[in-house]
């Protein structure tokens, strides 16, 4: 408790770290604000039927930072950054100068992959923008738009994505924590009051043994995803003694932590582009009506959206694929081994080079098989446990509990690192 007080002290005392956390707290107050800025043309009232007949589009909700539930200027959120980022790491595996720019040439090569990341972001807002108005005006949410209207929107929303990307990037490089997942776990969290008061206004004593085993999950999966967060796998590692001038070095003892969960929660929002993928392009074609065979394709897309068990069969399916997928983009074991050669290491029992390699590589994916399958439990238990109970559990489970715990640990772990920093 001494401990905490002194470290808390520290964090309120410490001029350079309070300025930290003050800017991200200005941030997303301003994002805040954007967010309940709507676009011109809403009907309120469709919207929100709309929305409560579409659990897709709430899925959504939570990556675009809870801007899209009310078509505020701020809609997109950071969704279309965070698809280009996808696209330039499935680029990598086709790339092999992309590869080495965003693994091997150090913060410079990672900078100008970032770059390209922002460049590709402008015109996956401007498509993601006219599908989702176009499928809102179709829908009657949006009203009395002329062509010019609709432009200003599109115009409207595709500048409040690139600002909202800008202010995560400059949370991350003046605050603390990864920007973009700051502004999601907001997002998140700004719906938890209207979540709460609902649930007040609508309580029934005869549902209480279901609020209960509600909460009771709640705290089940919360528990669960700190313990996979920090699980990890420590692989011992030996460094060779080695005589210089009469001296000996090395011969000390470490280890190289390899988590359960490599991936994080970039699986399931690479699983969410991929679902989202057919209805926006869809969406896009509507506007060609000389394309008949469009409508027959949207219904057949809403059809299969609407049946829970196909819906979320390929969604586990999915999330389950792209932990392997990510793992190997971003977990090189030839290239710790050639690390570990290189600075007289090795790892006990296992010879040098190839054969470490092989070890590596066998032993990740062993750790990746326990980590994707307890993604992809997590990613569709809200659909298992309204196929359940026939009531929507969105709020307790998933992909927005997984994010707020991953967010709220990675904002522990940093402070406490400044935090010790400053105290040596």
């Amino acid at each position: 408790m001494n401990t905490f007080v002194h470290k808390l002290k520290l964090i309120v005392t410490e001029p350079a770290l309070r300025n930290r956390i003050l800017f991200v707290l200005a941030a997303l107050v301003v994002f805040r604000a954007l967010a309940t800025i709507p676009i011109p043309g809403v009907d309120q009232t469709v919207l929100q039927q709309f929305f409560d007949n579409n659990q897709f589009l709430g899925l959504l909700n939570i990556f675009s930072g809870g801007g899209l539930s009310n078509l505020s200027i701020v809609m997109l959120g950071v969704g279309p950054f965070i698809t280009a980022s996808i696209i330039m790491q499935l680029l990598t595996v086709m790339s092999t100068k992309l590869k080495s720019l965003y693994t091997e040439e150090g913060e410079a090569g990672r900078a100008r992959f970032t770059q390209y990341s922002r460049l590709l972001t402008l015109p996956l807002a401007i498509l993601q923008g006219f599908g989702f108005l176009t499928l809102l005006q179709s829908q009657g949410v949006l009203t009395g738009l002329s062509t010019f209207d609709f432009i200003v929107n599109i115009v409207l929303i595709v500048a409040g994505s690139m600002l909202l990307m800008w202010i995560g990037e400059l949370i991350t490089e003046y605050g603390i924590g990864n920007g973009v997942s700051i502004i999601i776990f907001s997002g998140i969290v700004a719906t938890l009051p209207s979540t709460v008061s609902q649930l007040i206004f609508s309580y029934d004593p005869s549902q209480l043994p279901l609020y209960l085993g509600f909460g009771l999950v709640a705290l089940g999966i919360i528990y669960a995803v700190v313990f996979m967060t920090e699980a990890e796998r420590p692989v011992p590692i030996t460094y060779a003694k080695q005589s210089r001038g009469g001296a000996t070095y090395g011969g000390s003892s470490s280890y190289l932590p390899l988590r359960l969960n490599q991936a994080g929660v970039i699986p399931i929002i690479f699983a969410l582009s991929i679902l989202l993928f057919p209805q926006m392009v869809l969406n896009i074609l509507t506007a060609f009506p000389s394309l008949t065979w469009v409508g027959g394709a949207n219904e057949a897309v809403q059809a299969f959206l609407a049946n829970q068990i196909w819906y979320g069969a390929t969604y586990f399916f999915l999330v389950f694929v792209f932990t392997y997928f990510y793992t190997a983009v971003t977990f090189d074991p030839d290239g710790i081994a050639k690390n570990l050669q290189r600075n007289g290491a090795y790892i006990p029992g296992i010879r040098p080079g190839s054969h470490t390699v092989e070890y590596l590589g066998a032993l990740i994916t062993r750790l990746t098989l326990v980590g994707a399958t307890f993604l992809a439990l997590v990613a569709v238990l809200p659909i298992g446990m309204q196929l359940a109970t026939g009531v929507a559990a969105l709020a307790i489970g998933g992909t927005a509990v997984l994010i707020v715990v991953s967010v709220v640990l990675d904002l522990i772990r940093r402070l406490d690192a400044q935090v010790s920093l400053r105290e040596y």
